[in-house]
């Protein structure tokens, strides 16, 4: 029985044993595995930093005569590229036209069957092929000649048949994919999206393209709002406006701003002039000064005449004057302090201008 029991213990003692080398051994395995993986990622990000380090040589005077010929244009720019470069294109597409560069997106294989109609003689053809050899596109070249549109190619091979045929060629070479196969579009790409970055910029720049312009392709952006939304298109005015003459009782004019919800009313002389404005805020200073509220008039606590903005000031420049004075509402005027309207936070939030 003794003998037994020392067998079974001696035998449960080498199966924790077990346990504790399997468990090391396949710790050991997920580390090695981690370690591969992070050099992958490493490596692949230090091969396409090298690709793209490669094209400022390129950056010359073909790169400068390619932005010269679509700033002279009257036309668009077309971009067409197949698979992976297609992909590129997209972007590079949407970008010029973000950018103040009318461009767009054909498809090569389409245009062959029928789109091709949607480019004119006054038009750009923009053709990325990393091989300079894409069927899709060279099938197209005797078309786009005898249609006389002018062609840019971006190629990373300067002796293909498209980069040949192009008014062009932008070089995006590069020695070697991120890939280990050298053969996924990986560095290649990246070198092709940033060649087209450069151009749209380099295009904006000579352009003289302004924020406000950007604002204007991108309306449904925040962007878009705060350059595009002027205070007259969110202020408060006519019935909306909360108001009262001066020498109105305090009590009252707390009435007028219950009732009109903005948190604050302005006050006006007997002409019609801002003579002031009171807000939440004032009424709380008000009260730590124990001002009898029935009694005391607006003129006893009103801000005089208080921070303005014009109608048609940005509203992101009414925001900032309430920002840089720590205030939540403005009176909106014209000159000699007429009142128009006016704003508050809330009306900002709502407008997505905050």
């Amino acid at each position: 029985m003794e003998r037994q029991c020392s067998t079974n213990l001696r035998e449960g003692f080498d199966h924790n044993r077990y346990n504790r080398r399997l468990f090391i051994r396949l710790y050991d395995s997920d580390m090695s595995q981690s370690s591969d993986l992070i050099q992958s990622a490493q490596r692949t990000i230090r091969l396409e930093v090298e690709a793209v380090q490669s094209l400022l040589p390129h950056i010359d005077a073909d790169f400068v005569r390619a932005c010269e010929m679509i700033l002279a244009s009257k036309g668009r720019v077309v971009v067409v590229g197949m698979g992976k470069s297609g992909h590129i294109g997209n972007k590079i597409a949407a970008t010029l036209a973000s950018t103040g560069t009318t461009a767009f997106f054909v498809h090569p294989a389409e245009a062959s069957h029928g789109d091709m109609g949607m480019i004119t003689r006054d038009d750009i053809i923009l053709a990325l092929s990393n091989s300079g050899s894409t069927n899709e596109i060279v099938t197209l070249l005797p078309l786009i000649k005898r249609l006389g549109i002018q062609l840019v190619s971006m190629t990373g091979n300067p002796n293909s048949p498209l980069a040949k045929a192009a008014e062009v060629n932008l070089n995006v070479h590069v020695e070697h994919e991120a890939c280990p196969l050298n053969l996924a579009p990986t560095s290649s790409t990246t070198a092709a999206l940033v060649m087209g970055d450069a151009l749209a910029v380099a295009l904006l720049e000579a352009r003289g393209f302004t924020a406000e312009d950007f604002a204007f392709s991108h309306p449904g952006g925040a962007l878009g709002r705060r350059l595009l939304l002027k205070v007259e298109n969110v202020m408060h005015a006519g019935q909306e406006l909360p108001q009262v003459q001066r020498g109105t009782l305090l009590k009252d004019a707390l009435m007028e701003m219950t009732r009109k919800g903005l948190g604050m009313t302005v006050i006006l002389e007997a002409d019609g002039k801002l003579a002031g404005i009171f807000t939440d805020g004032d009424l709380r200073r008000t009260l730590d000064r124990s001002v009898d509220i029935h009694s005391a008039t607006i003129d006893q606590v009103m801000t005089v005449h208080g921070k303005t903005a014009r109608a048609e000031m940005l509203a992101a420049e009414a925001l900032k004057i309430m920002e840089d004075h720590k205030i939540n509402a403005l009176v909106v005027g014209h000159t000699e302090y007429r009142e128009v309207g006016a704003l508050n936070m809330h009306a900002l939030l709502l407008a997505g201008v905050i």
